[in-house]
């Protein structure tokens, strides 16, 4: 591929393939233990942390108060975790995973910046230093560095209706033809010409999810 693309296709290529390898992991999330990528990352660190509050555990995941409270609120109605009014200070709520919830983190496959730090790991300083720059500079380049960002490499999703967890009901799918027809769209647009040069905003991507929660 890259010997018919242009340099600046190959680039955007490999920033979406970046994009898609998230997207992807996020999905078999959800397919293998029913969390989107922000409910597996707060149940890991509620774990890792024990009993403790939850703004412990929204500091720890770099995600707003409100953000891990609608997340926990999901997480406790499936019965992955509890919350209880402390016996010391009744105005802070305790946050505790359950053995249910223990046992969906043992199932539940790595996240993918787990192997992602295991490479960085193995490079040398300069090396990451470098990819570091480069990374900033690609988020400069798209109007993207003003935005918030938590350090996790998950899609920002949604989180699933009580019940949908453990089947995805598969009259809510799109069409097979559904990606086709957007794909020609798509290429139609490319080909018609320039697009505005006004900054990116989420809208334009496709299927990007709303929310962190």
């Amino acid at each position: 591929m890259s010997q018919t693309l242009s340099q600046e296709q190959q680039i955007v290529a490999a920033v979406r393939k970046i994009t898609r390898a998230v997207d992807l992991h996020s999905k078999r999330l959800v397919e293998v233990c029913g969390l989107t990528g922000p409910q597996l990352v707060t149940l890991q660190e509620a774990g890792r942390l024990g009993p403790t509050s939850a703004s412990t555990v929204a500091r720890a995941v770099y995600l707003s108060q409100a953000t891990v409270t609608g997340i926990l609120t999901r997480l406790e109605t499936r019965g992955l975790v509890t919350r209880i009014r402390s016996e010391t200070d009744r105005r802070a709520v305790v946050v505790s995973v359950t053995d249910k919830g223990k046992q969906v983190l043992g199932e539940a496959p790595s996240l993918l910046q787990d192997r992602f730090r295991q490479e960085l790991e193995r490079l040398e300083e300069w090396e990451r230093l470098l990819i570091l720059s480069t990374l900033e500079r690609v988020a400069t380049l798209m109007g993207a560095e003003q935005i918030d960002a938590a350090p996790h490499l998950i899609t920002d999703t949604i989180d699933l209706p009580a019940g949908a967890e453990q089947a995805v009901d598969a009259e809510h799918a799109p069409p097979n033809d559904f990606l086709s027809n957007a794909s020609r769209q798509e290429t139609s647009r490319t080909s018609s010409g320039p697009r505005s040069s006004a900054a990116p905003d989420e809208s334009s991507s496709p299927a990007r999810p709303r929310s962190a929660t």
